[in-house]
């Protein structure tokens, strides 16, 4: 569906955005890609990578709805990644996290909805889900904004948004910073919490799923991939085997378990076979079945109560698996 269309990334010099732009150049024909971020050294780097006749590269921050609306001129699909992401940071500038990460999301949604964007999918998070950080709080808020979009929208634009877990080797990651760790020869690798879990998703699994859900969508779903879980003991022990260990506790705004679809949210939530939807708590513009997708697929209502909790996951990954995808995996 995006051979010949237009595609605008927010937030596309990072990880995802990089990850994005590889698949869509080697699977896809699109006629556009435009990358839109604030960083000049980031978009310069990205262009001697990704030097095709059909990038383009947009200097411009989310916060700024005049530039964010020329970037969306003739763009037929917008995925939504810019945020500011780091928990303790937000904890320490709660301001400029809600600038960015709801002010921001409020424009594009301002943006797509002046130039009759065809779709847009937002990139969520687990932290979003019963948040108990600013992180998290301000995603939640961003989540509640693209599905409610779909009312002003009245079928001229579609919004819906995809949530998962952390992912593999990605910036910011517990991952690298175990290895810098290690490779300093610094002594025990400090860990929060013996018991701390957490989701896992390769980079290329994100965007995967990203994609297919732009043909899944009738607008409003906040969409959650079926992954694995890891044990924090596991993965160090994965990256560093035999590597003592020390507590530290948790940081400012951490959960010890992160949570996708909430116990709250189970009258509302429909379970796939590889992915969860989490269906609009607001009445939309027009009836919509969100038990049959646009693929065709069909789900089933959960049950009362149920909770996709990254405790309380079925699928574990075991030490010799994390190693595994972590050697496969390619940022």
């Amino acid at each position: 569906m995006f051979e010949n269309k237009t595609l605008l990334i927010t937030g596309g010099t990072g990880s995802f955005g990089k990850k994005l732009t590889k698949t869509l150049l080697e699977h896809h024909k699109p006629k556009k890609i435009i990358i839109f971020s604030r960083d000049e050294l980031k978009q310069f780097e990205m262009q001697q990578q990704f030097n095709s006749e059909v990038m383009r590269y947009f200097i411009g921050d989310v916060r700024d709805k005049e530039r964010i609306s020329q970037a969306c001129e003739g763009v037929d699909y917008v995925i939504h990644a810019a945020a500011l992401k780091q928990v303790p940071a937000a904890e320490y500038n709660p301001t400029e996290c809600i600038k960015t990460n709801i002010n921001g999301a409020e424009n594009v949604i301002r943006a797509a909805l002046t130039n009759r964007v065809k779709k847009v999918i937002a990139l969520s998070t687990d932290k979003a889900a019963c948040p108990v950080n600013l992180y998290g709080a301000t995603k939640l808020a961003s989540d509640k904004l693209f599905v409610a979009a779909n009312n002003m929208a009245a079928g001229k634009s579609e919004f819906a948004v995809v949530r998962y877990g952390n992912v593999v080797g990605s910036r910011g990651s517990v991952v690298p910073f175990f290895q810098q760790w290690i490779a300093e020869n610094k002594g025990d690798l400090p860990i929060t919490d013996l018991e701390m879990t957490r989701f896992w998703i390769t980079l290329q699994q994100g965007v995967d799923f990203v994609l297919t859900n732009f043909s899944r969508m009738h607008g409003g779903e906040i969409f959650v991939p079926k992954i694995p879980s890891v044990r924090i003991t596991d993965l160090a022990e994965a990256v560093a085997p035999g590597v003592k260990t020390q507590v530290i506790g948790i940081r400012p705004g951490e959960k010890l378990h992160e949570t996708m679809c909430p116990q709250d949210d189970s009258h509302l939530t429909v379970e796939f076979d590889d992915h969860y939807v989490i269906t609009p708590t607001i009445k939309m513009y027009r009836p919509v079945n969100f038990e049959r997708n646009k693929l065709d697929q069909t789900g089933q209502p959960v049950a009362k109560g149920f909770c996709y909790n990254s405790g309380n996951n079925t699928d574990f990954l075991t030490v010799n698996q994390i190693q595994a995808l972590h050697e496969s995996a390619d940022l």
